[in-house]
């Protein structure tokens, strides 16, 4: 009863207290909370919510602690400049994660979500081991089924992933470089390759490609190995 009168006469967060209420049950919370929980428990529009973990994502500078969000989840994370002072007081050292579960690990969070098989046939061996240590340390999980024959499930990063990496978001993730200069180097290659071939005749005509003279194999020959044509 005392519960029910407390949310009848509980006010609304003002405006600009919402952002400081929000980061205060956050940091209670023991895991992500969704915006639609956080709107519900302050009696205030999801909009609301909304505009203010926006406000508290763009205020981390010079602070300690940020919000981090994926999808429908915020939470509140250390900024990983502290982490090496954070293991030393709490005495607890991270293992590192292998070249095959960091490749894994970047395949789904750059393809997201991606099936095994996808996953597979882009390191070009089995998934399998690097897939369970992923899920084991929390950094992935199953998002659903994929469509097509036995319904493969679909892996997707998690909340902790962004904990681990020091991000925000997922949009937050550093670009591909690589890949786009590949394929400008690809382009390149072959825009001079179609102008060569465009230009071959013209070229030839005037006589800055000639073509290769035909040479007899038999004049390359010494004489002694000629034999005689009688």
């Amino acid at each position: 009863m005392s519960q029910q009168k407390n949310e009848k006469t509980l006010p609304r967060p003002e405006p600009e207290l919402l952002p400081a209420v929000i980061e205060s049950l956050l940091f209670v919370a023991d895991e992500p909370q969704e915006i639609g929980t956080l709107a519900k428990s302050l009696n205030v529009t999801r909009d609301r919510i909304e505009r203010a973990v926006q406000a508290l994502i763009e205020a981390k500078d010079g602070r300690g602690v940020f919000v981090q969000r994926l999808g429908d989840r915020v939470q509140l994370a250390t900024v990983p400049s502290a982490a090496p002072y954070i293991e030393r007081f709490l005495e607890v050292e991270y293992g590192r994660l292998s070249r095959a579960s960091l490749e894994t690990l970047a395949i789904i969070a750059y393809r997201s979500p991606v099936t095994r098989a996808q996953i597979e046939a882009v390191r070009g061996v089995s998934a399998d081991h690097a897939v369970s240590t992923l899920q084991s340390r929390g950094l992935i999980e199953d998002v659903g089924r994929a469509a097509g024959p036995g319904r493969p499930v679909l892996f997707a990063t998690t909340v902790r992933f962004l904990e681990y990496f020091g991000l925000q978001r997922p949009e937050d993730l550093p670009p591909l470089p690589e890949i786009d200069e590949l394929a400008a180097v690809v382009d390149a290659h072959a825009s001079v390759d179609a102008a060569d071939a465009e230009d071959a005749p013209e070229r030839a005509e005037n006589g800055l490609d000639p073509a290769p003279a035909f040479v007899d194999p038999a004049d390359e020959l010494p004489p002694e190995e000629l034999g005689d044509e009688d």
